[in-house]
């Protein structure tokens, strides 16, 4: 169903009361400082990357391969986007990293992971790599990143770019990013993926502590979409509250479940959108006719605080940060190729602290109430 003018309209406004109550959460105390200037300075440019990928291959000895994927295309500004792949197993996992641009961090920890694959060599890494074979977008968004954005800049027209809302069935596909990386999807056919974010300041429900970390699914749970996709509905959630486990213990981290929150009400809503990358792996959407079977495969997202926009992180947090995302997705990498993660009890999600639920924020039909979810 394609919104009104006036549904947007509506939207819009609620979105920016939304997030606008998000700041009271800065100094809450309990997680990572917000305090200290927000500097990029510190942080990964898309020629770092490029320079730390290329330096993990040689020093590999042969685990890793570094391509880009300039047979596809190339970026707005013509920047190539770049993978890394590691591993010999069957089972494929695709890693994704800042497909906004000012979210730098999570590219960091993907790096930091991939250090890892490519030169350790313990059993828990050992059974990683025989089992799977895992494959590191960790810029996606090269453009935004030097811009330090959240969206792309489309050359033709000018427009600022969402790219999280451009694997979309009407209208989307506007940005060479998202045609290059999809037609890679299309053609290598994973089995998991894992999408790396930030997000704003929030506050765990019912605590003074800040959020420093936020488990998500783009189709929400028991909402208006997932349930009818295979057993995605089942298995997203034991993969987070896997997570939520494992990293429970992990010193100052404050886990809680991704919602956009109203803190006045003191109620969130889950995300339920189609145009999202993972959302669109998880529902299988063939595009220019390059999935004609409808491949799709279970997929999650980590939320990490802050971001890279001015005033928003402070660099005291930064190594924090950075290692909660590193342990975070290599246990739940573990976790998938061991199959530990299929032991876990899906009602298990319910455990991971959030907000009462009001309803399902969408990008196809505003706000849907929770009541409304027919699940």
């Amino acid at each position: 169903m394609r919104k009104s003018a006036g549904k947007i309209a509506l939207l819009t406004a609620f979105l920016v009361m939304l997030f606008s109550t998000l700041s009271f959460a800065a100094n809450v105390p309990g997680g990572p400082s917000t305090n200290g200037n927000t500097s990029i300075n510190s942080m990964l440019s898309y020629e770092d990357v490029v320079k730390t990928l290329k330096s993990i291959e040689q020093t590999s000895k042969g685990k890793v391969e570094v391509f880009t994927l300039d047979r596809f295309g190339k970026s707005e500004q013509g920047r190539s986007i770049y993978v890394a792949k590691v591993g010999t197993g069957e089972k494929k996992i695709w890693i994704q990293a800042q497909i906004h641009g000012n979210e730098k961090l999570v590219t960091e920890a993907a790096l930091q992971l991939l250090k890892t694959y490519a030169s350790n060599s313990s059993k828990e890494v050992q059974t990683v790599l025989e089992e799977s074979t895992l494959y590191f977008i960790p810029m996606y968004n090269p453009d935004g990143a030097e811009m330090n954005t959240r969206g792309t800049k489309v050359m033709e027209t000018g427009q600022l770019l969402d790219l999280n809302r451009d694997w979309a069935a009407e209208g989307g596909f506007k940005a060479n990013e998202s045609k290059v990386v999809y037609s890679y999807w299309a053609e290598l056919k994973p089995d998991f993926a894992i999408d790396l974010h930030h997000q704003g300041l929030k506050q765990i429900y019912g605590t003074n502590e800040a959020t420093s970390f936020s488990l998500g699914i783009s189709l929400a749970p028991n909402g208006p979409t997932l349930p009818a996709y295979k057993n995605y509905n089942d298995v997203t959630r034991q993969m987070l509250a896997y997570v939520y486990d494992e990293m429970n213990g992990y010193g100052y981290t404050h886990i809680d479940r991704y919602q956009i929150v109203d803190s006045e009400k003191q109620v969130g809503y889950d995300i339920d959108i189609k145009g999202g990358v993972v959302s669109a792996m998880m529902m299988g959407l063939n595009f220019n006719g390059l999935n004609p079977e409808n491949h799709s495969h279970p997929a999650v997202f980590f939320e990490t605080k802050g971001n890279s926009s001015d005033g928003s992180l402070g660099q005291k947090s930064n190594g924090y940060l950075t290692k909660q995302n590193y342990l975070a997705l290599k246990s739940l990498i573990y976790g998938y190729v061991t199959g530990e993660v299929n032991d876990v009890d899906p009602e298990s999600w319910n455990r991971i602290p959030s907000y009462p639920l009001a309803g399902y924020w969408t990008d196809y039909n505003g706000i849907v109430p929770a009541e409304s979810s027919g699940f």
